[in-house]
């Protein structure tokens, strides 16, 4: 199988991110992630480990009524992520209507 560049692995991760960050605070299984980024599982998985070792992600192993799962996995973004990717999201909406703003001004004069 050919090598990923680490370009495309932190593109990979970033949908990865986003998907958790758009479904917050569910908690999805492997399975779920890999059909939304169309990878397979294992190749999903690794990027999910490689994710939790950088703390943005936390990997969920039981079930509500705490008993530990045998073959399966759930995944959410953590909280300090979340934080900073909605402040990230807010400031990218504020600038693109300032610019929108700007734009429509402009056109005015």
């Amino acid at each position: 199988m050919p090598q990923l560049s680490k370009q495309k692995v932190d593109k990979i991760q970033e949908q990865i991110i986003y998907f958790l960050y758009s479904t917050f605070p569910k908690q999805v299984f492997t399975v779920e992630i890999a059909r939304e980024i169309a990878r397979d599982e294992e190749f999903t998985k690794k990027m999910l480990l490689d994710l939790e070792k950088k703390e943005l992600i936390l990997r969920i192993d039981k079930n509500s009524e705490g008993i530990k799962y045998e073959k399966r996995l759930r995944w959410r973004i953590s909280n300090k992520t979340y934080e900073v990717y909605s402040l990230h999201q807010k400031n990218s909406q504020q600038t693109a209507l300032k610019i929108e703003e700007q734009s429509t001004s402009e056109q005015k004069n």
